[in-house]
This record gives structure tokens, sequence and C-alpha cells, in this order.
């Protein structure tokens, strides 16, 4: 990794963007190499901009930046790939933004983590060919996993009992038999699906149709993951209106 105050490459995802003055740019970006960084992309405001449009959230992209005392420096900009069939589409945009925005709420600052970068873009190119409802939701799960979370589903995460297992409690971090219910009840087509997801199949788990399963397993990704961050996700409530 480079030292701080040279220039130095990577590759990352576009999180976020504020407006710093009249013509600057604040760009959070998930990298490869150097974790999650805040950059100043200078004069991307304006007509003329080299590479503004290459800079904004969703946006995968290859950079040259200098290392800066309390932000860095985006000195170039050139696209990997194109989020356009993205943007393109309200419902996978903000599909996307509800992904960008848990990997934003889940990586410290200038830590390097090479799995979730890798799982971010692996579910943004998912996204940009799957219509399923579950890219988002699968993603979740994942990232819980990732984050040493994952849930318990083979047995009563209680007393240990194989079955039948009827409920999910976010609190006892997953699901529970009959005579432990607690939380939110699981039917076993739901069950069956959450343990696709986890289980290494999930492109089997995303060709489903839509269905109560899929639906449960998308509000409970949603639950748990909130629970883990302890704050509601904006990007939640506008996939709600859709």
């Amino acid at each position: 990794m480079t030292q701080r105050g040279g220039v130095y490459r990577d590759r990352g995802v576009v999180l976020r963007t504020h407006r710093l003055g009249e013509a600057d740019r604040i760009v959070v970006i998930l990298t490869a190499e150097h974790g999650k960084i805040r950059a100043v992309a200078k004069g991307v405001r304006k007509t003329k901009s080299r590479f503004g449009s290459r800079l904004e959230p969703l946006s995968h992209v290859n950079l040259l930046l200098y290392h800066g005392r309390e932000l860095d420096v985006v000195n170039q900009a050139d696209t990997v790939e194109s989020p356009r069939d993205l943007r393109d589409d309200l419902d996978r945009l903000t599909q996307g933004i509800a992904l960008l925005e848990a990997i934003d709420q889940l990586t410290p600052d200038r830590e390097p983590v090479p799995h979730l970068y890798r799982m971010l873009v692996g579910a943004l190119r998912t996204l940009g060919t799957s219509a399923s409802e579950l890219v988002v939701p699968a993603f979740y799960w994942k990232l819980l996993a990732a984050e040493g979370v994952r849930p318990e589903l083979d047995r009563c995460v209680r007393c240990a009992a194989d079955g039948p297992l009827v409920a999910f409690d976010l609190d006892e971090g997953g699901v529970l038999c009959r005579g432990c219910r607690q939380g939110t009840g699981l039917s076993p087509a739901g069950l069956a699906l959450l343990r696709q997801v986890l289980g290494g199949q999930l492109q089997a788990a995303l060709s489903i149709p839509p269905s109560p399963a899929t639906t449960e397993v998308a509000l409970l990704a949603t639950r748990a993951m909130e629970h883990h961050l302890e704050r509601r996700l904006r990007a939640v409530a506008l996939l709600e209106r859709h």
C-alpha cells in the first residue's frame, strides 16, 4: 500500500458524493486495496469537466489519486463498467443505492476490505442482468455473514431442536422451533430459500419467481441489516414505494 503523501492507483465503486464549493465534489469510494476513501474531485461540477460524469454513485472506475492531509485528491478517473443500465431504470437505480448504503454503513474509512469490494462489484453486475427481487436481500444476508453474524438456520438457536423450525428472531440470531417460538414467523418455503441464499445456491435462489417466500426473505433481510446497523436504511423507504 502506498505511503501517505504520494500518488497511488486503485479501482473502486463510488458510494456517494457531496458538493464542495462551487465546482468541486467530495467523493466517497470503496476501493479494492485501500478500503473506503474520501477524496476531492476538483472542478467536476463544471460543464467542461473531463471526468465528472464518471464519479457518480454506482460508477466503477480506475483511479489515480494523491494522498492528502484530510482528503485525497482524484487526479484521474476512467470507467471500468458503466452503470447506465442501472441509472436508466428507476427500480434498479433504487436497488443499487440500497446496496451502496449498506456497504457505506458497514465499512470504516481506510481499512482494506477487498472481499466486500468484490461482493459489491458482483452484486451490481447481478443487478444489471437479473430482475429478481432477491438481489438486494441476498446481498444483505451475505454481508451479514461476512460480518460474522451469519444466522443459525439448521436448528433452534435456543434449544438446538432440529425442528419444526417456524420463526426467526433477530436478537437470538436465527431460527426457533415451535416450543421456543418468538420473533417473526418463517414458513418452510422461506427457510428453504434463506438456506439457498446462504448455502452457495444463490443463482438458484435468484431464479425463483416472486412468491410469499421471496417477500418473506426480503423483508427479513432488511430487518436483519437494520438490526445489525442499529439504524434505518434510507434506501429501504424508497424501495418500499415501488
